[in-house]
């Protein structure tokens, strides 16, 4: 006896956990089903012994325009099914609403008890459910969706009443004002023009034209109901400094610095951490992993976890580090391998022996060329950054796309006032190279993150300016240069890969040909520094392409940034110019 207890209890404890983990999901497709009931029902025939009970209470119009009302609910019920296993409480209302709805116009058309009993006991489930439904829809969103549909009836009642009474000559019946507005009323609630008869073919489409309407403006309302929240507005002055004193304190990584550009909005969690994110559709794509103290990152991504699905976002996180891969997966996040970011040991870093001795070369040329290589320390003047802006220009018309951003900084006088700069100079004064720093990494480390150069430059000029930065770092007491990501490289190279990395390869070799990633990587290669992976955290499968969409949305903006020209761009024409200068 003691057995079979513990055996039933054994058993109830993983139907709650399925129903924790499942539940919500299998009832959104139970009110799918529903709905494909619905339409199945309405089209076929009802019982004769029902319809001879029904007629004695109930006249034609009203059972032929339930049986449409119930098509309809049908259809919202399919379209609303998703919403629902997103934990959506609009959903629920509606879905709610639409069983029973549903419910009264199977009996209305039919006394069809069996689907009425169904929708009955679906939404009995549902309200037993009600605290699982949790998600917000927009706010704005929503009180613009309930105007619109106000809105469209209002304009659709006034719509078709003027016209039945304007173009009475193309029907059979003539309508004054009255009986016009009632034709448009008995057409929008039972979907049935018994009078209005067209005798021509404008007839006829004013007609269609009365339920297009209809049925565009409730489906454009229907969606901004269900919208998810959407960010309105940048993130404010104060939510900007509180980031900035935790990444001060807490930063671990270049991307913590680039967490306080002005593309980012920020979670703060009760334990001290921040996510910096970009909101791209329903992604909310986090830059790096959460920033503040260690002991805080577990909860922290639950605390984030929980906020997006709140507000009906897909959570994911963009280049997170080694360390931090079991919290996620621990959370029930999946990670996916997305490139190797190269750290150039500086403690090693030298220019003399035989090994490096491309490096002196290059070093030496230059020297006797008449460049050389300053750094200003911010804040930079307003006629140094206009010099650079000049240069960044030229570069970026080479490359044919806009800036990057996201995970790489763009052009801001204000970010780039404020940041260390390796400026190349050539014997006339003029620049043909910069890049800008992000200093005092943990533990004593120093980043790139703008490269710029001239279209047209004395060959190896990025590789003197890199020299330049390595040794100034050095001399400077910084152990660590991190050359950033090297984006799909190392990326599904083994075996026992998972599949969706080895897929990625192949992706990798069909990019080169507009992007030369190979060429970026073997540029940094040149340093040899220590390859360490980065981590792209989402969801689930399903979940991977929005997520991939959303990273290209974050950095680029939109598509169309990524196709003219139709030409080849290599990665070391954006990172090390190899042209000769002509002039």
């Amino acid at each position: 006896m003691a057995q079979f207890h513990t055996l039933i209890v054994h058993w109830r404890a993983r139907l709650e956990r399925w129903v924790e983990r499942w539940g919500v999901t299998f009832i959104a497709l139970l009110v799918a089903l529903m709905g494909i009931l619905n339409v199945v029902s309405a089209l076929s025939p009802a019982l004769h012994e029902r319809l001879r009970l029904l007629d004695r209470f109930m006249i034609l119009e009203v059972r032929v325009g339930s049986r449409l009302a119930v098509t309809l609910a049908g259809f919202a019920l399919i379209m609303v099914a998703d919403n629902l296993r997103r934990h959506k409480y609009v959903a629920w209302l509606l879905t709610l609403g639409l069983l029973l709805f549903s419910a009264l116009g199977h009996l209305l058309k039919g006394l069809d008890y069996e689907e009425a009993g169904v929708a009955i006991a679906l939404a009995a489930i549902l309200w037993q459910m009600r605290s699982r439904f949790h998600a917000r829809s927009d706010p704005p969103s929503v009180r613009q969706g309930i105007r619109v549909l106000l809105g469209a009836l209002l304009f659709t009642l006034a719509y078709g009443t003027l016209g039945f009474y304007l173009l009475a000559h193309h029907f059979h019946t003539q309508f004054n004002v009255l009986t016009a507005l009632q034709q448009t009323i008995f057409m929008l609630t039972q979907l049935s023009p018994p009078r209005a008869f067209p005798v021509t073919h404008f007839g006829r489409y004013f007609l269609d034209s009365i339920y297009v309407i209809a049925v565009v403006t409730l489906g454009y309302s229907l969606g901004m109901i269900l919208r998810p929240v959407v960010i309105h507005e940048p993130a404010r002055p104060a939510e900007r400094a509180r980031a900035a004193e935790i990444v001060a304190a807490h930063a671990r990584t270049p991307l913590a610095r680039l967490a306080l550009l002005r593309d980012k909005a920020y979670f703060f969690t009760p334990g001290g951490s921040v996510v910096a994110f970009a909101l791209k559709g329903r992604v909310a794509l986090a830059l790096g992993d959460p920033i503040g103290p260690s002991a805080d990152l577990a909860d922290a991504i639950h605390a984030f976890q929980a906020y997006c699905a709140r507000n009906d976002w897909i959570m994911a996180f963009y280049q997170t580090l080694p360390d931090t891969k079991n919290f996620y997966e621990a959370a029930g996040l999946s990670a996916l391998t997305i490139g190797q970011e190269a750290l150039v040991d500086l403690s090693a870093f030298s220019l003399e022996g035989r090994a490096n001795k491309e490096f002196r070369n290059v070093k030496n040329r230059f020297a006797r060329l008449g460049y050389t290589a300053i750094l200003h320390q911010p804040p930079l003047d307003a006629s140094l950054l206009e010099a650079l802006r000049v240069v960044s220009d030229e570069w970026l018309s080479t490359r044919g796309m806009s800036e990057l951003r996201f995970s790489l900084g763009w052009f801001d006088e204000e970010y780039l006032r404020q940041s260390p700069v390796m400026v190349i100079r050539n014997a006339e004064g003029r620049i043909s190279a910069f890049a800008n720093l992000i200093l005092d990494l943990p533990p004593h480390g120093v980043s790139v993150d703008l490269m710029r150069h001239r279209r047209i430059t004395e060959s190896g000029t990025m590789d003197f300016l890199f020299v330049a930065l390595l040794e100034w770092a050095k001399a400077e007491g910084y152990t660590v240069f991190d050359l950033g990501l090297s984006a799909l490289v190392g990326v599904g190279e083994h075996s026992d890969d998972p599949t969706i990395e080895r897929a990625m390869r192949y992706l990798h070799h069909g990019l080169t040909r507009f992007y030369n990633y190979q060429g970026l990587h073997a540029f940094k290669a040149k340093f040899r520094p220590r390859w360490e992976p980065r981590y792209l955290i989402y969801p689930q499968s399903l979940a991977l392409p929005a997520v991939a969409l959303a990273v290209v949305q974050a950095h680029v903006g939109t598509w169309r940034a990524l196709l003219p020209p139709w030409r080849h761009i290599s990665a070391t024409e954006s990172t090390a110019t190899v042209r000769k200068n002509t002039s």
